[in-house]
């Protein structure tokens, strides 16, 4: 339990640590589709996105081994 609630709270300093990318009118329409696959990222941007990754990943894997306990 303890896991989750630290993973979740590193998550949120992850997220809001990443910087913030310029869009226009339209890609809050499109939900900013047109931006997904247009550029790797590099550098700290690059380095953020792989740590919300492997915090996601983590935070994910820790909820199905705490159901999967408190199911047996």
């Amino acid at each position: 339990m303890s896991v989750i609630l630290v993973d979740s709270i590193l998550i949120i300093i992850a997220v809001l640590m990443q910087p913030a990318k310029t869009s226009s009118a339209m890609g809050s329409l499109t939900g900013g589709a047109n931006n997904l696959f247009s550029h790797k990222s590099r550098g700290f941007e690059g380095f953020m996105q792989k740590v919300t990754v492997v915090l996601g990943v983590i935070f994910f894997a820790a909820a199905l081994i705490l159901a999967w306990l408190s199911a047996h």
